[in-house]
């Protein structure tokens, strides 16, 4: 039947299952959100990779292709490449923070505090897998594909959810940053909560970018992953220091 109707209909019925696919897709992140803050944290990491899978099978059967989700072999290189330039922009730019008195506060959080065998799996496990491998699948993956319309659409789209998805992480925030504190400890939990949002669109623009540049999916991925675990681990050396 669907079929059929695609046949007879074209462009109009494919447009309406991208917008099914689009609304199964957040409200799987949604739920999937408050499961991992809130519910069920100890199972971060497999959760979230159970996510990411769901969300891909998803994709495909709304007709997405896997160029279309930026997980195509032919710009697989091209990515890498890409991605490493990325990282290392994002390596240079903390070495420079981390040794600049105004910027090296930003690294005293006391979520890196603890031993160097935990900072390392959050490095080198938690946020790989937990995080960065479900948050680019879906929000320079999935979420821009479906939403269609061309770059600039997508990119706006999938950078306000983006936003959204980091208001629960972002609670307590300012209690475990010492420069947050500072600066915002007094704007309350909505302010902090606006301000994760505000920030993290940015962030989810600039990587989409990283995207659109490199071609593959693996170039945000790697910029994401060194921008989350080059952080942690400068902030526990400056903790430990």
């Amino acid at each position: 039947m669907t079929t059929v109707l695609e046949a007879r209909h074209g462009r109009p019925v494919r447009a309406v299952r991208r917008r099914l696919g689009l609304f199964s897709a957040i409200t799987i992140l949604a739920a999937s959100n408050v499961v991992s803050n809130q519910v069920w944290p100890e199972a971060y990491i497999p959760w979230n990779l159970t996510i990411a899978a769901i969300l891909l099978i998803l994709a495909r059967r709304y007709g997405l292709t896997w160029d279309d989700l930026g997980l195509g072999s032919a710009r697989l290189r091209r990515g890498l490449l890409v991605g490493g330039f990325a990282a290392g922009v994002v390596g240079l730019l903390y070495l420079v923070a981390v040794t600049l008195p105004a910027t090296r506060s930003l690294f005293l959080d006391s979520r890196a505090a603890g031993p160097l065998g935990t900072a390392l799996f959050a490095a080198l496990v938690r946020i790989p897998l937990g995080t960065v491998v479900l948050e680019e699948t879906a929000f320079r993956g999935v979420l821009p594909a479906l939403v269609g319309g061309g770059w600039w659409r997508g990119t706006l789209v999938s950078s306000a959810l983006f936003g959204l998805w980091h208001v629960l992480p972002s609670l307590g925030m300012s209690s475990a940053n010492a420069a947050v504190g500072e600066y915002v400890g007094g704007w309350g939990a909505v302010g902090q909560a606006g301000l994760a949002v505000v920030a993290t669109f940015a962030a989810g623009i600039l990587l989409c970018a990283w995207r659109r540049w490199g071609g593959h999916l693996v170039t945000p991925m790697l910029s994401h992953m060194a921008t989350n675990s080059l952080g942690v681990l400068i902030a526990w050396w400056t903790i430990s220091a």
